[in-house]
């Protein structure tokens, strides 16, 4: 087996996992609005390292920022949502952020299967 041939396989099977990673993203998503994340997320950040010079590395470097840019306007959100004052703009802030994070997992499962590299 050529060192191409090897090399080619290695990155099909990453580009295998992180199809999964988006999927589990996404039901964690659905689910538990995302709080769940933190579970894909912990893998993103183990196998990120292995894809160095690989397309699927900026698919794990995506859904990293996508949850920690998602969880920080929740964050927000509530902190709207306590004080009273700011409830619709909470409400607007968490629906806005669900719908972005929503994109972007379609945006990179697509992405991933056209073999495009993530704009990080």
């Amino acid at each position: 087996m050529s060192q191409q041939l090897v090399l080619e396989s290695g990155v099909e099977e990453a580009k295998q996992f992180a199809r999964i990673l988006y999927v589990v993203h996404a039901l964690t998503f659905f689910f538990s609005f995302g709080m769940l994340s933190f579970i894909p997320v912990i893998i993103n950040f183990v196998k990120r390292p292995y894809t160095e010079g690989t397309i699927v590395h900026s698919h794990h470097t995506w859904m990293i920022r996508s949850f920690f840019f998602y969880i920080l306007w929740l964050v927000i959100a509530t902190i709207l949502f306590v004080t009273v004052i700011g409830i619709p703009l909470a409400w607007l802030i968490g629906v806005v952020a669900w719908v972005w994070k929503a994109y972007r997992l379609i945006k990179g499962f697509v992405d991933l299967n056209n073999n495009r590299a993530m704009s990080v």
